[in-house]
Order: structure tokens, then C-alpha cells, then sequence
């Protein structure tokens, strides 16, 4: 994936255009857009900020703060890239963590770079 395609999910996600950037992303991917919920389902036992339900195909994140952290939104939305039409989850934490950095550091070099300008 492009570095500016990237830098602009981020700047999305950012700008509270979380909707948009899934919708983005899934259109990338060829998936159907993850539902977006503010609130991690009750039976959470973890201190996360947010998590995936493959059954659900929902993005759950903890508070409307989290809405905007580009981090939390590329982390899950990897995890929905990496569940199967059976809802089976073949992501790991390291490569979702990998995923979401990629966007990140795409989005800091890109602001650099335009900064510079």
C-alpha cells in the first residue's frame, strides 16, 4: 500500500473521520466495512482499548476518546482483515501491532515531508 494512502487513513482517524477510513480500508481490502461500537462487550476481562468480535464483525473500542487513536482503530481493523468468512481469527497481536505502526509512521513521514515544504 501506497505511504500517502496510509497517511491519509491516519489523518482520518484523526480527524474523527473514523466511518470514512474503515470504509476506505474495506474498499482496499475487498471486505465488508467492520461495524464501529463505543463500548467493549461485558464479558471483557482485559484492560484494552479496544477489541474485535470476529462473529459480530464489530470494532469495539472503550470510550468515544478512543474513536480518534489511530493505533486502536488499525490494530482491530487487522484482525478483521485476518478473520476468515468462517469467523475463525488468523491475526496475531504482533502483526496487528505491526499493521497500525506501518500507518503511523506513513502518516509522521508524510507530515515531515510536508512540513518541510
Amino acid at each position: 500500500m501506497e505511504q500517502k494512502f496510509k497517511a491519509m487513513i491516519v489523518w482520518l482517524i484523526l480527524n474523527g473521520r473514523v466511518e470514512k477510513a474503515l470504509e476506505i480500508l474495506a474498499q482496499e481490502h475487498g471486505l465488508e466495512i467492520p461495524i464501529l461500537k463505543v463500548g467493549l462487550p461485558k464479558r471483557r476481562k482485559t484492560k484494552a482499548s479496544g477489541c474485535y468480535s470476529a462473529n459480530r464483525r464489530t470494532i469495539s473500542v472503550m470510550n468515544s476518546d478512543t474513536l480518534k487513536d489511530p493505533f486502536v482503530i488499525l490494530h482491530e481493523f487487522y484482525h478483521h482483515l485476518r478473520t476468515g468468512k468462517d469467523a475463525k481469527h488468523r491475526g496475531t497481536e504482533k502483526y496487528a501491532d505491526t499493521f497500525a505502526k506501518e500507518f503511523i509512521q506513513a502518516y509522521r513521514s508524510f507530515a515531515i515531508q510536508e512540513s518541510g515544504k
